[in-house]
């Protein structure tokens, strides 16, 4: 596989460009295998973005119903027309998926889908939030990111990898960790290891009431990580000091507690107490 895709890259005169991020994986049974833990079947529509030179599209394409790939690089549609000959239920889009409006796009899809993705570094949060804060029809998300952002996306409260982004993630589900992808994989080899992260938006999330409270509490939370929360309370939305502690103390929160040290339901808790203050 890695010979031929090289082959193809070359006859095609392709270029990779860094602004994009583009590094490739061409293993066969690595591919294979994270389609198969990402959970592709063939009753499941997938959306793939970044598809690359279509290595991992056509893996998905030979376990799932139907694969959507987006592409932002046009130079790659010459590599793609021979890498995914013959492959029929495969639709390559050539787009800037953040740049797509979700409830349009679902619309137009119609059904319930996947994100199976190697996604390109410089686009992994947006992209991950765009679908954590505006997707409906979407099931899960099985994204290839930095092994160091893969931590924080699954990391849990009080740990050195806990930040805002964990936190809002909970709003719909839990990361887990499904497979760690050496940098060696890649062609060409980047300068950091990565890991497959799944996150299941049909189970788990927590309960609130205000989704955007939710999100600007925990943004607060962490707006320095030096600082306690009550300090961050103060600071994000203009509380007295008073009325900081009297959130915390509603929540049953340690007046000196640091906003890493609390947990997707503490922060819906915060959100709902600080509710009486925030117009």
């Amino acid at each position: 596989m890695e010979e031929k895709v090289s082959e193809v890259l070359k006859q095609t005169g392709f270029a990779f460009k860094k602004q994009f991020g583009q590094n490739f994986i061409t293993d066969k049974n690595l591919l294979a295998d994270i389609v198969e833990k990402s959970g592709v079947n063939k009753s499941l529509t997938v959306v793939e973005i970044g598809c690359g030179a279509g290595t991992l599209t056509r893996a998905i394409a030979e376990r799932a119903k139907r694969v959507i790939a987006f592409e932002i690089d046009t130079k790659l549609k010459p590599v793609l027309e021979k890498t995914l000959a013959g492959v029929d239920n495969a639709e390559v889009v050539f787009k800037d998926f953040t740049k797509v409006r979700m409830d349009l796009f679902e619309e137009e899809l119609g059904e319930d889908y996947a994100v199976v993705a190697n996604l390109p570094y410089y686009i992994t949060t947006p992209l991950i939030m765009q679908f954590i804060e505006h997707s409906k029809r979407c099931v899960s998300l099985s994204v290839m990111v930095q092994e160091e952002v893969a931590k924080r996306l699954c990391a849990e409260p009080n740990t050195p990898d806990y930040g805002a982004i964990t936190a809002v993630i909970a709003l719909r589900g839990k990361g887990k960790i499904i497979k760690s992808v050496p940098r060696k994989m890649f062609y060409p080899v980047p300068n950091v290891d990565s890991a497959v992260v799944q996150i299941n938006l049909t189970q788990g999330g927590v309960d609130v009431e205000d989704c955007e409270l939710y999100k600007k509490s925990v943004h607060a939370a962490f707006l320095s990580r030096r600082k306690t929360l009550e300090n961050n309370l103060v600071n994000a939305f203009k509380l007295s000091r008073e009325q900081a502690k009297g959130v915390l103390n509603e929540c049953l929160i340690d007046e000196k507690a640091r906003g890493e040290t609390l947990s997707p339901v503490q922060f819906a808790s915060l959100a709902k107490a600080l509710s009486k203050y925030i117009k």
